[in-house]
């Protein structure tokens, strides 16, 4: 089936190849030449009668939900230890070791072409420990009571409507819109990586500074980390209708964390702004 995605139609013709090698849910179907029969040919069974080879396990949306509340649960419990366990002495190398280390993560399991669930439950305990070291340093070292707490609770609120916009059609993932997105979040990315490395050589841009353009860069983040959910969505019904296996749910289970860390961190910012204008 055709889809206006490239990644998916990427999965959907590994999906078509795993099919015509006889992929079934243990693995691949037995070869001709060691006792078995070729795929597609009947399998014997303890009665003698013929049945059916395994069949490749398809994607669901409940799957999809499932694995989505598992990493969430992981990220959350490995914030939660990170924030009680690791001393405030610690925080800073911790923050920038997880940022560091959940990026590279980040990109081997994006650019993969095969869904890894031990890559991805990893990534979401390194994230835990991201989100668990920004969220203390905001609450305790910096003073901003309160602020996480109301920064979890916009960040769903966000991440909900978005999936009732979408599901009623009100923002339409179109080929134009996914090309668009796809541009504007590769520079969104290369304008942080470019500020990441200037503020390392004390150069300072102000694009995170409590002011006006750190106020409209954050906005800009976080309507496009909002935006980026109906990518997610998008991929998740297509996925579904093309009936890629079912371990790709993993790769979208992926996706959605990995909007929601991003628009809980852009929240998170913007509100010390506010609070900080108090």
């Amino acid at each position: 089936m055709k889809t206006s995605n490239p990644v998916l139609s990427r999965l959907g013709q590994a999906a078509e190849r795993e099919r015509a090698a006889g992929y079934g849910p243990y693995g691949p179907a037995p070869q001709p030449g060691y006792g078995q029969p070729a795929y597609g040919d009947p399998y014997p069974t303890a009665a003698g009668y013929p049945s059916a080879p395994p069949a490749v396990q398809p994607m669901t949306l409940d799957d999809v939900v499932v694995k989505t509340v598992l990493l969430l649960g992981l990220t959350g419990i490995s914030a939660v230890a990170a924030w009680n366990l690791i001393p405030n002495a610690l925080i800073g190398p911790a923050w920038i070791g997880a940022a560091l280390v959940g990026l590279v993560l980040g990109l081997v399991i994006s650019f993969s072409r095969m869904a890894n669930p031990a890559l991805v439950l990893t990534y979401a305990v390194i994230e835990g420990v991201f989100v668990g070291m920004v969220s203390k340093a905001f609450e305790n070292i910096l003073g901003y009571h309160g602020i996480v707490l109301q920064a979890v609770v916009a960040t769903f609120g966000v991440f909900f409507l978005m999936a009732g916009l979408y599901k009623a059609r009100v923002i339409r993932a179109t080929p134009k819109f996914i090309r668009g997105m796809i541009a504007v979040m590769a520079g969104l990315f290369a304008v942080m990586l470019i500020n990441f490395v200037l503020a390392l050589f004390d150069v300072n841009t102000g694009l995170r500074d409590n002011g006006p353009l750190g106020y409209i860069f954050s906005l800009v983040c976080i309507v496009v980390a909002a935006l980026s959910f109906i990518l997610n969505f998008n991929e998740i019904e297509e996925g579904v209708r093309m009936g890629l296996p079912q371990r790709y749910s993993w790769t979208a289970a992926f996706g959605i964390l990995v909007g929601l860390v991003w628009l809980y961190i852009e929240i998170l910012r913007l509100l010390s702004f506010l609070q900080g204008d108090d």
